[in-house]
């Protein structure tokens, strides 16, 4: 006699919280021009360290700051042979502000040094915040909830677990966020700024959704009116 195989029941929980983020990111682009390679070095280190101490001033407010690239490129004249034109260098400073408070008037004065870009504000969690854990405990309590409707839709109960799978877990900005956008928010040096202090910008927070989904099996206890 073939003994029947344990019943089961497979399910899908998900769950989206809706949460203010824990720091802002921003890109800021220095550069420099020059006919001479060496002037253009000179001034890319100045404007690189005028920046990077800016930022300093601003203590804990800046969680974290770093050189992503630097580069020298030469600009060659058009036609035969190797005569350049010009030597344009470029660095770029990334920087993580937890201070929300003090954002504003930092991009604005990073915007108004001299032949300085900045990106942003890139609204994100940090890679380890114990929100990525609130979503997937949700997540799996509304596997759970759904396979116990199951059961008592079937007359039975559920006995216990086979598995559970994390089926995706992601950070996703609400509509209109910056990554739906073609490009970041840019802000650089601009005439307007000469004729003194810029106004700080107004930047305020923008949600973010996290999305968690799970896939899990549970045994069921064999239903009795089927």
């Amino acid at each position: 006699m073939t003994e029947r195989a344990e019943p089961v029941v497979r399910v899908r929980g998900e769950t989206t919280l809706e949460v203010e983020p824990e720091i802002a990111r921003l890109t800021v682009v220095v550069r420099a021009q020059d006919k001479n390679r060496r002037r253009t070095l000179e001034s890319l280190t100045e404007r690189n360290q005028a920046c990077l101490d800016l930022i300093g001033r601003y203590g804990d407010a800046v969680e974290d700051v770093d050189t992503s690239a630097v580069a020298v490129v030469p600009e060659l004249r058009e036609g035969r042979g190797e005569r350049v034109r010009a030597y344009h260098g470029g660095v770029r400073i990334r920087v993580t502000v937890r201070d929300f408070g003090v954002l504003g008037e930092l991009v604005t004065l990073l915007g108004d040094e001299e032949l300085t870009t900045v990106e942003g504000p890139r609204w994100e969690l940090r890679p380890g915040s114990g929100v990525y854990d609130q979503a997937a405990e949700q997540a799996v309590h509304a596997a759970l909830a759904k396979a116990k409707t199951y059961a008592r839709t079937l007359g039975t109960e559920i006995t216990g677990v086979v598995e559970i799978a994390d089926a995706g877990l992601s950070s996703t900005p609400t509509p209109g966020d910056y990554a739906l956008a073609p490009t970041a928010m840019a802000f650089q040096r601009a005439s307007a700024f000469d004729a003194g202090g810029p106004p700080a910008i107004a930047l305020e927070p923008e949600t973010i959704q996290v999305h968690a989904v799970v896939e899990a099996t549970f045994r069921l206890a064999p239903p009795t009116s089927l």
